[in-house]
């Protein structure tokens, strides 16, 4: 269904209301986005995977509208919660308008998170800005159906705005979508169009190749940390690990820094790195190197090698909250390993991605680290993902990222 081609107030629900079972639901009514399969008695009514259906708890009051699918845990997710309104196009268009006047209101647009699923009251759907190119990553059937129409209003609301965009590439290739009954993904919306594209944020400049890089192309969500480091760097000798394409190593270059090393285990990784080293005519002082990093940290303390500042910014070592047990052991060993390689009064620069590594697991798994590398931590900054990816209260999906700034001192 092209719903360019409807009525702004055309209502878009299918004749079909999902009933709660009697006690259930406590999410949702805490404020929360999602409904679990287990949690609805009965669908009365017909309706398709993708449909947009009203929601009622187990006594008929009203809970709202969001689209089903039954090939998810995640049976349904939410689109409105108020019975006036109901799901059109001019309320969709209307949703898109208000991410980008939330944007515009809280961080500098010219590279940002645009939508970030449910945390902008759209679920599933991802859309990342990279100058004049945008990233979509699409991971539930019923934001899937929507998606060209979520699109295209975007670009005309970003024209109205002077920003004409040169294309669109999707990202939709995560394994989640195989959970919601959908095909991985990869490849152009319109017409092909160069895929590397250069950026500029917080005064460094990156190649983003938003079709083999990872994720969505780049990592936007560390944008104000990756700036916090600035004042820690000028003079000083870092080591980045987890540098990816070298973004904290080369903010830790422009800010000053004498000497940085800059760690990861992907060669496609440093290979990017470097490139971007070269656009920023920082060579001479920032090196790469592909390493593992669990390895390489207790050959440094070997060697007696020492640092000013050490950045620890890693994958998620955990996507699920049985895998929390390894993660902490991983996190503990890195944190470990590389406060012993900072200076007495040096710092350490630390970080979590992963959901499930929950904040005060992250700073009990940090404070362990501390006791058994014998050094005591000073907390100087402790920030979460940069603001166009907020955190909606009672969406706990939406909060993700953990970022501490310690001063490393020995023991008294």
């Amino acid at each position: 269904m092209d719903l360019k081609t409807l009525k702004p107030d055309t209502d878009l629900s299918a004749a079909a209301t999902a009933v709660l079972k009697k006690g259930e639901g406590r999410s949702l009514k805490a404020g929360g986005l999602w409904i679990y399969d287990n949690e609805i008695a009965e669908v009365k009514g017909t309706c398709e995977d993708g449909d947009i259906i009203s929601v009622e708890d187990f006594d008929g009051y009203f809970m709202g509208y969001g689209f089903i699918n039954s090939a998810s845990k995640i049976r349904i997710r939410m689109l409105s919660r108020r019975k006036e309104n109901r799901i059109t196009p001019a309320f969709l268009k209307k949703r898109v308008r208000n991410c980008w006047e939330y944007r515009k209101s809280v961080i500098d647009t010219e590279s940002c998170r645009l939508i970030f699923g449910e945390a902008d009251f759209l679920p599933g759907l991802v859309v990342d800005k990279f100058s004049d190119i945008l990233v979509v990553e699409s991971l539930a059937l019923g934001i899937d159906r929507l998606k060209p129409f979520l699109l295209e209003s975007l670009r005309e609301i970003l024209e109205e705005n002077g920003i004409k965009i040169r294309g669109i590439y999707e990202r939709s290739d995560a394994k989640v979508r195989l959970q919601e009954g959908m095909e991985r993904f990869k490849g152009f919306i319109g017409e092909p169009f160069e895929t590397k594209v250069e950026i500029r944020e917080n005064g460094v400049r990156y190649q983003v190749d938003v079709k083999e890089g990872q994720k969505t192309g780049f990592f936007l969500d560390q944008k104000i940390n990756r700036a916090a480091i600035h004042k820690l760097c000028p003079g000083k000798r870092v080591l980045d690990c987890f540098t990816h394409t070298g973004s904290f190593a080369l903010n830790a270059g422009i800010a000053g820094a004498k000497s940085v090393l800059g760690v990861d285990a992907s060669e496609l990784g440093i290979a990017q790195a470097r490139e971007n080293a070269r656009l920023n005519n920082l060579e001479d002082k920032v090196e790469f190197v592909c390493a593992d990093v669990f390895e390489l940290l207790p050959k440094l303390e070997e060697e007696g090698e020492r640092y000013d500042v050490v950045i620890l910014d890693p994958p998620a070592f955990t996507k699920s909250r049985q895998a929390t047990k390894g993660a902490v052991k991983g996190y503990r060993e890195i944190n470990l390993r590389g406060m012993k390689l900072v200076r007495d009064g040096g710092f350490l620069v630390t970080c979590s991605c992963s959901h499930f590594m929950e904040a005060e697991l992250f700073a009990k798994t940090i404070r362990e680290a501390a006791k058994g590398a014998r050094k005591r931590l000073r907390q100087v900054e402790f920030h979460t993902q940069a603001p166009d990816h907020p955190i909606l209260w009672a969406a706990d999906e939406s909060y993700y990222l953990k970022f501490y700034i310690f001063q490393v001192c020995g023991e008294l």
